[in-house]
């Protein structure tokens, strides 16, 4: 157990109970309230039996009579100084953070400080009680485990220590990061050399903020408000504020209209936070508040900021009801919010283009249609090919992610045609399938009545869908009782031959005059490219809440689909010719086309001509010839001197790859925040120190790409990750339901087990790319085999790369550019071994 002595407070030693771990409070880095906050903390070291490195006595204020030996001074606020002998010695240690924990300090160096190998150190800014300008020696304290000492009496021995009354008034806060309050519930999750302050508790602090948002005083109410919206970051203080009727205030400092600009945006922004924990419904918001949020969103005039939070507020709000859904459809017009696509602030159309995004995601499929019909008729494709898509600025991940879910909005459009089956007994469909004869033949069926038999009619109908290449001529809507793709390629068959003619025509006739068995099948082949197009461009499934991958050539062409469909199946055609198919040929004819316009979309085309170019060049011989080299490839590394060789030289390729993985996790990723109510727009860096000793992480903001290790408060040393967890394993996916909606997530997520009190902190990777590099680099850390399948892919390619130039071994060998001379012949032949003597 930590103890401060009487007459030398600046010194912890242990008794034999243990048990406890040390917490650094800092009474030297108290400087009064001077309007922006708290003095700036200074560091602490906790001691060993042996000695301890002591902090420099403070050179202001009234010394304690606590401090009795001035020690040696720390190297500087906030960095560590390590002393020989102590860096391996490691006790039980206060449990690690979940994934919103604190981290553990390190050296600058990336070892670890004799504190942190025992005793939870950190510092503690005391309250606002004391006079202003006051400065004291630095004293330690212990901060004993969960099941040692409850947090109030800890709370009281602190407070005694500095001769506070009233220590329920007072309460322990991280002091860098989140700067979240400690409770009986999150205190296990303090970490080793967590820096903490001690503060006013958050009811003082919630009474305080509640009456300081009311003042006539426009400092007052600014500086309450900014800290408000601070503070309701943490779910203890958000708690007792709303308890107060808090949210009631805020609702009158809105209603009122009163206050613009800053004041107005430090509301919103403590709004926001305030209902991000869930407490209050979003139903329950007066009609007055929400006209008063929309009215921001209207206005032509208004603070940038403040439109920015008021559309976050109603996109959070659209699909929480579905009447709020309709009041914001009824009240932001699709119109206003083009007005803000076209700004050029980049957040407020990233806003914009989010509420846009949740209005389509919360509509019932008539609406959607509707709104995609409107968009469509204001060229919104256009303007997103232009103005977002091609723009000078680089396209955000977030604005990735909102043009992927508008594609896949857009293309879900056609799921109820695909999943309904012909109707023989429509006339509507059944017209349809007559255009399309009529459209190819000038037919003899087509006189007027009388002219023909029904029989004759009939069998001349049969006759030209054979040629159409429908399977059951005589009753071709069975053909098209299969869905999906059902109606769906019934209506691109029509779509192809009203604004495509000539191509229909010639499609069509060229193939009537073939032999029958060399003919390509026009409906047949419609049928299946149309199901395939589905199976590639996902229609029918469910918007990945993670994924960023659109085509930007889909948002250069309205009835893209449909185009796309005009461009495929031409090329099945010529395919066809190509591979000189026959009716037995089809499945394979068919495997190319896919094979082709996979290829051919994996190299994300700007524009649908561009695709053609494209997809044409890649013909049958080039396939061919792909797959010659893939199948040449694999005979080589068959062989067994080759096979051994690659054994041989697997683990110095492992290695590399290993190496490889670890910088990876040393460049570090963004990672953004998942919640089970909507995509949150908040992000997160992690990466691994240099040394790789330490995971470091922490919140950042958008467009932080690649935040220095030092703005990154958390930490996790490798030396406590104890497991890694994928998929359903996860603690943040067991909470997700089984639906389709949730399977990309669960393909994406990794959790980090760590410390003996087994905390996860959970990750959701952008890519499976990404996903399969961290976990191999996690892997790699915890001295495990990498087993995703990116490394056996790497070790392919780097096995073949090496073999081909361990088996071209040519170097120092000089080639003549002319063959030798032949050897003259030897001057006798009697060098023929006779086996009839040895026999004998």
């Amino acid at each position: 157990m930590g103890w401060m002595g009487q007459g030398g407070a600046d010194r912890i030693g242990r008794d034999g109970m243990g048990g406890m771990d040390g917490i650094g409070m800092d009474r030297a880095g108290w400087t009064g309230r001077d309007g922006t906050g708290w003095g700036r903390p200074t560091c602490v070291s906790s001691g060993e039996e042996d000695g301890c490195a002591r902090p420099a006595p403070a050179p202001l204020g009234t010394p304690s009579p606590a401090a009795s030996r001035p020690g040696p001074a720390l190297p500087g606020a906030g960095r560590w100084r390590r002393r020989p002998g102590t860096a391996a010695r490691r006790g039980a240690a206060g449990s690690h953070a979940a994934s919103q924990g604190r981290g553990e300090d390190s050296h600058p160096d990336g070892g670890r400080h004799p504190a942190a190998d025992r005793a939870a150190a950190g510092t503690a800014r005391p309250p606002r009680s004391p006079p202003p300008r006051c400065r004291r020696p630095l004293t330690a304290l212990p901060f004993p485990r969960p099941q040692s000492k409850p947090l109030a009496a800890v709370l009281k021995d602190v407070c005694d220590a500095w001769s506070l009354p009233n220590a329920e008034r007072y309460a322990l806060q991280y002091a860098d990061g989140r700067q979240m309050y400690i409770t009986e519930l999150n205190r296990g999750e303090i970490k080793n050399g967590s820096i903490l302050r001690l503060t006013t508790s958050p009811d003082q602090e919630a009474e305080r903020l509640y009456s300081g948002i009311q003042s006539n005083n426009v400092d007052v109410k600014t500086d309450s408000l900014k800290k408000l919206a601070s503070l309701s970051q943490d779910v203890t203080f958000a708690q007792e504020f709303i308890n107060r009727n808090g949210l009631k205030q805020i609702f009158y400092i809105v209603e009122e209209g009163n206050d613009t600009g800053e004041i107005l945006a430090h509301t919103l922004k403590a709004f926001m936070e305030l209902m991000e924990h869930d407490f209050v419904s979003w139903e329950t918001l007066s009609a007055a508040f929400i006209k008063k949020i929309v009215s921001y969103v209207n206005m032509n005039a208004m603070d940038a900021s403040v439109q920015q939070l008021s559309m976050s507020i109603l996109e959070n709000m659209v699909p929480s009801s579905r009447i709020l859904f309709e009041l914001v459809k009824k009240e932001v017009t699709v119109d206003r919010l083009l007005i803000h696509l076209q700004v050029t602030n980049a957040q407020l159309q990233l806003k914009a283009m989010a509420l846009l995004i949740a209005l389509l995601l919360a509509a019932t499929d008539a609406e959607r249609r509707d709104m995609m019909e409107y968009l469509r008729e204001k060229n919104i494709r256009q303007f997103i090919h232009k103005n977002i898509i091609h723009s000078s600025e680089p396209l955000g991940d977030e604005m990735a992610h909102y043009l992927y879910v508008l594609q896949s909005v857009s293309l879900n459009l056609h799921e109820r045609r695909m999943r309904t089956s012909m109707d023989p007994y429509s006339q509507e469909q059944r017209e349809l399938l007559q255009s399309l004869r009529q459209a190819a033949f000038e037919s003899e069926s087509d006189a007027p009545a009388g002219t023909f038999s029904t029989e004759r009619r009939r069998s001349l109908c049969a006759k030209e869908f054979r040629k159409l290449g429908f399977m059951n001529n005589s009753n071709p809507a069975e053909d098209l009782r299969r869905a999906p793709p059902g109606l769906l390629a019934l209506d691109n068959m029509v779509y192809f031959s009203r604004h495509t003619p000539s191509a229909y025509s010639r499609f069509v006739l060229e193939n009537s005059s073939r032999e029958d068995k060399h003919e390509c099948p026009f409906a047949r082949s419609s049928i299946q490219l149309t199901l395939i197009l589905c199976e590639i461009l996902h229609v029918g499934e469910p918007c990945s809440e993670t994924a960023q991958a659109f085509y930007p050539m889909f948002f250069g062409q309205d009835h893209f689909f449909e185009e796309l469909f005009c461009i495929c199946i031409q090329l099945v055609n010529k395919t066809w010719k190509e591979m000189r198919a026959t009716q037995e040929d089809f499945d394979k004819v068919l495997q190319v086309v896919r094979e082709q316009i996979t290829r051919t979309l994996s190299l994300k085309p700007t524009s649908l001509e561009l695709f053609k170019t494209r997809v044409n060049a890649l013909n049958y011989s080039e396939i061919l010839k792909l797959r010659q080299t893939e199948r040449l490839h694999q005979e080589e590394t068959l062989a067994v001197p080759v096979l051994e060789l690659r054994e041989r030289l697997k683990p110095e390729l492992l290695e590399l790859i290993r190496q490889q993985r670890l910088l990876r996790l040393c460049e570090g990723t963004l990672f953004r925040k998942i919640s089970s109510r909507r995509r949150q727009d908040k992000l997160w860096y992690c990466r691994l120190s240099p040394n790789h000793k330490v995971l470091h992480y922490g919140d950042v903001e958008e467009g932080v790409h690649s935040p220095p290790i030092e703005s990154l408060p958390e930490k996790i040393p490798v030396a406590d990750m104890k497991a890694l967890l994928v998929g359903k394993e996860c603690p943040h996916m067991k909470e997700k339901s089984s639906g389709k909606q949730n399977k990309d997530v669960l393909e994406l997520a990794f959790s980090i087990v760590y410390d003996v009190e087994e905390y996860c902190l959970n990750f959701v990777a952008p890519t499976r790319y990404e996903f399969c590099l961290w976990t191999d680099g996690l892997n790699v850390l915890l001295g495990k085999e990498m087993t995703s399948e990116r490394t056996q892919t790497d070790l392919d390619v780097l096995l073949s790369m090496e073999l081909k130039l361990r088996l071209l071994d040519l170097e120092n060998i000089s080639i003549p550019d002319n063959p030798p001379p032949v050897p003259k012949p030897p001057s006798n032949l009697n060098f023929c071994y006779d086996f009839s003597h040895a026999e004998q």
